[in-house]
């Protein structure tokens, strides 16, 4: 109603020139056109607002979080006293454990001696072995226990089969160094080496109920010695870093040496067979799956 009064006193000129003149007639003229445009501001505002989605309100979401602890462990009540029978199954079971053993091996006979003292394949590998059975032989009886260990020598025989040098290179037991070595100097008379050379070689004596040096086989002697691994990236952190070079392969024996090796092999026995086997279950089998 207000708005039709302003328009019908805006556009009639009669109303207008008595009521109004001059510098009126511009405010008023002012004041209709901003009244029109706050009333068209007004309703476009409704109406947008009237047509917008109403929103969803937000919930508060809550988080909790679970532990997860061991159920308490109940702490023995401090009056109750300690008797000496519940320490009694503990010490049975301790006592009745039986530490194990293992007899001395058999010293080498005499047709053992005979083969290692003309077998030169292998740096006289027969030699060497009837050497550190015949040490560990005089050495007694292993027991499980802080005495067990191994012993490594470096050993040198004369061409005659008398012990040149001895020296200690490692031990993990006194008791076994010094078993191997009483046995070394009451060693009987041995035979000659098999190369009529001095023999230089290295030799681990076992004193332990979990291990023997059970007989080589010799049936791989007449090919080459597989290259030893060398890690080509090892360095000591003072000397200068040079990149190791791989080790030469070991040459192919002519077709003289091939048939001279071959002829000393001997048949392979099935304790061989089995010592091997043994080895390569200690090396790669597992106590967890039992193979």
């Amino acid at each position: 109603m207000l708005v039709n009064n302003i328009r019908h006193y805006l556009f009639n000129k009669s109303v207008l020139s008595r009521l109004l003149s001059g510098q009126q007639r511009l405010i008023f003229l002012t004041l209709a056109i901003a009244l029109h445009v706050a009333l068209a501001i007004g309703a476009g505002r409704y109406v947008f607002t009237f047509r917008q989605a109403p929103k969803t309100p937000e919930l508060d979401a809550e988080v909790f979080f679970i532990k997860d602890e061991p159920p308490p462990q109940l702490a023995p009540p401090l009056n109750q006293p300690f008797s000496p029978q519940d320490a009694a199954p503990v010490k049975a079971v301790t006592a009745d454990k039986v530490p194990a053993t293992m007899a001395a091996p058999s010293a080498p006979t005499a047709e053992e001696w005979t083969f290692a003292s003309k077998y030169t394949n292998k740096n006289s590998k027969g030699y060497r072995h009837s050497w550190g059975q015949q040490v560990r032989s005089m050495m007694g009886t292993a027991v499980e226990g802080p005495d067990q260990g191994e012993v490594r020598f470096r050993i040198e025989i004369a061409p005659n089969g008398t012990l040149a040098q001895l020296d200690t290179l490692w031990s993990t037991s006194a008791l076994a160094e010094k078993l191997a070595r009483k046995a070394i100097q009451n060693m009987p008379a041995l035979p000659p080496t098999p190369t009529g050379k001095p023999l230089i070689f290295e030799k681990t004596i076992s004193f332990s109920p979990f291990a023997s040096d059970g007989p080589p086989t010799y049936k791989d002697d007449c090919l080459p010695d597989t290259p030893a691994f060398k890690n080509p990236f090892a360095w000591d952190g003072k000397s200068e870093q040079v990149k190791a070079q791989p080790a030469p392969t070991e040459p192919k024996l002519d077709a003289q040496a091939m048939e001279e090796c071959l002829r000393q092999l001997p048949k392979d026995t099935l304790e061989a067979e089995m010592a091997r086997d043994q080895r390569i279950m200690d090396q790669w089998g597992s106590s967890k799956t039992g193979r």
